[in-house]
């Protein structure tokens, strides 16, 4: 009994510190809670953000933002120019070409599709293709385009080399000092 007794202090000595332990107040918990998100704003435009990050260097973070474009827009020439063009910039040729190719099908003379189409295939080696699409794309934007119209410089002065056609007619050639500030060069045949 005696020890029944002293039980039953210690349980009445320790309930206090089970009470109150100066958490917040209903109110003081109301004024530190972060503000509600408002269902009824407009998000940032996922090709907005995407042209964005593109820009930055960020690709496969515009490709993301790109997809989410999509999935709000729907597929249009816009989004699929830009897939296009996020595929390209992270080095993936033929799904870029395949995009820009869906996007001009869509809208013929949507200059950066047509354009980056075109670098897609100088990529890819094709460069007759790619003058052919360069010439397209400074038409379509009236040479305005400083990138376009060297674009299509670039794939004219290629397609204008002549191909090598002599024998290996290579040298390699070094200098070779001969006495005091006289060199002379060598071939190396």
């Amino acid at each position: 009994m005696r020890r029944a007794l002293m039980l039953t202090i210690s349980a009445l000595a320790v309930l206090p510190a089970c009470g109150d332990r100066g958490g917040l107040s209903p109110e003081a918990a109301a004024r530190n809670a972060p503000y509600a998100a408002d269902g009824s704003a407009e998000g940032v435009d996922g090709l907005l953000v995407g042209h964005r990050l593109l820009a930055a260097g960020e690709n496969e973070l515009a490709l993301k933002a790109y997809l989410r474009a999509a999935g709000e827009q729907g597929i249009n020439v816009d989004v699929l120019s830009a897939l296009g063009s996020a595929n390209l910039q992270l080095g993936r040729l033929g799904q870029a070409e395949q995009l820009l190719r869906r996007a001009i099908e869509l809208d013929p003379s949507f200059v950066p599709a047509v354009n980056n189409l075109g670098v897609v295939l100088m990529e890819r080696g094709q460069i007759g293709e790619a003058r052919l699409v360069f010439q397209q794309a400074y038409g379509l934007d009236s040479g305005a385009t400083d990138s376009i119209r060297e674009n299509l410089r670039l794939a004219i002065a290629r397609t204008e080399q002549t191909p090598y056609t002599g024998e290996d007619e290579r040298h390699d050639f070094s200098l070779v000092r001969r006495g005091q500030g006289e060199y002379a060069l060598l071939s190396q045949l």
